[in-house]
């Protein structure tokens, strides 16, 4: 029996799909049954706990074989990451308690880097479950593939607005159900401590490279167009962020190359999914 976290989400949702795949049991952890009611109808156990609650995830955690750990992302958290927080620490104390036998937890690429900037959070995840006495893999994934749903509509109109630059340079990406098909096998795979498993898609992609794939799935031309620094604040500040300092630093870490993978990737696992094949589903489901 696995436990999945996340599962109403797409990155938990592929996990429980390629653990069912395989022929093995699912427990669905939700906040409320009827969100589990679709996971129940396909053979799966639910357990409802609450994330920021240490005794319901233990309860939820335990007699398992393994746990797909993750905690909800936080664009726009206040100094310290105290919303994070809330959920680091009762996951962290709920795995000491239930003792499965391994955790996969969901980290990043740039999870090591030093500098401040967004993905710290991850650090702070990875630091929480590195003291426990179980064994622990922290699959680093790429940028998400499917972030790139914001950008359907203005691809349309013939243009994409691209944060990440110069619009040649190739960033790891990956698809969430490349993700989730990763965690499901490492799950069921056997290991002993803590360990690291980056994963990236099966090419690095570059703003122009998003832009034709675009421009592939929509039969129309589509071009990048980079949004020049000195806007990011005014613009994400008039989205609604408070605190956009940590994105914009994370944004920076892709642009100067010093959020990467060990290596460039040259031992990171290879998800199968294409930009091609992730952009042309995005855009399937828009209705485009």
């Amino acid at each position: 029996m696995f436990a999945v976290t996340g599962i109403t989400g797409k990155v938990g949702a592929a996990v429980a799909r390629s653990l069912l795949s395989a022929d093995q049991s699912v427990r669905a952890v939700v906040r409320d049954r009827s969100r589990g009611a679709a996971w129940e109808q396909l053979g799966c156990e639910i357990a409802v706990a609450d994330l920021s609650d240490t005794e319901t995830l233990t309860a939820a955690f335990a007699g398992t074989d393994g746990v797909f750990a993750m905690v909800p992302p936080v664009f726009d958290p206040a100094p310290g990451f105290p919303e994070a927080m809330r959920f680091i620490d009762p996951l962290s104390a709920a795995l000491a308690r239930a003792k499965p036998a391994r955790v996969v937890a969901l980290s990043t690429v740039g999870a090591d880097a030093p500098q401040p900037n967004l993905l710290n959070v991850l650090s702070r995840l990875e630091s929480a479950l590195s003291s426990l006495s179980l064994p622990v893999t922290f699959l680093r994934a790429g940028w998400f593939m499917e972030n790139a749903a914001w950008d359907v509509d203005s691809a349309k109109s013939g243009v994409i607005q691209s944060y990440l630059q110069p619009l040649d340079r190739a960033v790891p990406m990956i698809s969430t159900d490349d993700v989730g098909r990763a965690a499901a096998d490492l799950l069921q795979e056997r290991w002993e401590g803590k360990r690291v498993v980056e994963l990236e898609g099966p090419r690095r992609v570059s703003p122009n490279a998003l832009a034709a794939a675009f421009a592939k799935a929509l039969g129309t031309p589509v071009r990048a167009e980079v949004v020049a620094r000195e806007q990011w604040e005014s613009i994400f500040r008039a989205q609604g962020m408070k605190n956009p300092i940590p994105r914009m630093q994370m944004i920076e870490g892709f642009n100067a190359g010093w959020i990467d993978f060990v290596d460039h990737g040259a031992h990171a696992r290879k998800g199968s999914i294409s930009i091609d094949q992730a952009i042309a589903t995005l855009v399937q489901r828009e209705g485009a």
